[in-house]
Order: structure tokens, then C-alpha cells, then sequence
């Protein structure tokens, strides 16, 4: 795959974060993955090219999710705040 098209496609998705569009100011949204073969000037879009999408996008700061029809961007601090499992929720859970 094209390195240069996979970096302008991260680069658009990234802006696309912080854009103001569907009611929001900005943060996640979902797009068709129609579009991302557009984006990426390409009539489908195989393993290794969503791979190397998702790796360009991680290094901006964002998380590239295939889900299948559509892809969901979201932040990658987005899950920082979660609670963390631990081994202790393991062992308590296997009890029950």
C-alpha cells in the first residue's frame, strides 16, 4: 500500500476528530469504510491496509475500529479513566 496515501487518510481522519460536524464540536464518530476506500483511492480495502491505517492512525493519538461495513474513531485517552481488572477481579470472578 502507498505509504503516502495511508498518512494523508490518518491525517484526515485525525482532523476529521476535532472537527465540528453531525450536531457535535467535536470528538468520536463512525465512517463507511466506502469512504475510506475513497479517501485511500481505492476500490477495497484489504487486512494489510487497515493494519497500516490503524497503526498511522495510533500514532496520532486516535483508535481506528473496524467494524466491518463502517470504522468508529475514537481517542486513545478515551480509556484512560477506565478501571483496571486485576488479579484479584480474576480469581473473584471465576468464584462466581
Amino acid at each position: 500500500m502507498n505509504s503516502e496515501a495511508i498518512d494523508k487518510t490518518a491525517d484526515t481522519l485525525a482532523a476529521m476528530y476535532v472537527a465540528s460536524f453531525g450536531g457535535k464540536a467535536s470528538g468520536r464518530y463512525r465512517i463507511a469504510r466506502k469512504l475510506i476506500c475513497g479517501l485511500m483511492g481505492r476500490r477495497r480495502l484489504y487486512a494489510e491496509d487497515v493494519q497500516e491505517l490503524t497503526r498511522a492512525v495510533f500514532e496520532r493519538g486516535y483508535l481506528l475500529i473496524d467494524m466491518e461495513s463502517f470504522f468508529a474513531v475514537l481517542s486513545a485517552n478515551a480509556f484512560v479513566n477506565y478501571r483496571r481488572a486485576n488479579r484479584d477481579c480474576l480469581t473473584s470472578s471465576e468464584r462466581q
